[in-house]
């Protein structure tokens, strides 16, 4: 396979019911690339906790709008372009019926060195954790769920990347 020349960049956000392919979406960003020296990958996963009235959680129900979703993802996927030299990032988080050991979310990010590469997926994460506009309700075995409030140790993890 020849190598592909310096430039090719691909950032792409995507918001889909199907889970994904983590191989496959890392390889876009490294496949014969002689300029990207890291990739970072991270997976959310639907956890097998309890709900927050006790009972056992047997999926998460992930709502969006269509359309803003993307967009506003987009617009923070940018952000991070601004402040890290990023070869590449491809955002995908699902929406829908999630069951514990699905994944929800995947950030890949390739860029020349390992330090901007993890940053920018932390920043993205971080965002992505508090600010998405998604909505989480937990279903549990013994029927409907209630809604996922925000916690407050993840603005706290976000509040690290604001600028002053």
């Amino acid at each position: 396979m020849q190598d592909e020349p310096a430039g090719r960049e691909i950032f792409q956000v995507r918001v889909q019911a199907e889970p994904f392919d983590l191989a496959a979406e890392s390889a876009l960003l490294s496949t014969g690339r002689t300029d990207v020296g890291a990739v970072v990958t991270f997976t959310g996963l639907c956890r097998a906790d309890q709900a927050a009235d006790g009972a056992a959680l047997s999926a998460l129900v992930l709502e969006h709008y269509p359309g803003m979703a993307e967009e506003e993802i987009s617009r923070h996927l940018d952000e991070a372009r601004g402040r890290w030299p990023l070869q590449g990032a491809i955002i995908v988080h699902r929406h829908g019926r999630i069951t514990p050991g699905e994944p929800i979310v995947l950030v890949v990010t390739a860029s020349a060195h390992r330090a901007a590469a993890f940053e920018a997926a932390e920043f993205l994460m971080d965002w992505l954790k508090t600010n998405a506009p998604f909505w989480k309700k937990e279903e549990c075995a013994a029927g409907a769920g209630q809604w996922v409030e925000a916690r407050t140790r993840d603005d706290v993890a976000a509040a690290r990347w604001q600028i002053r």
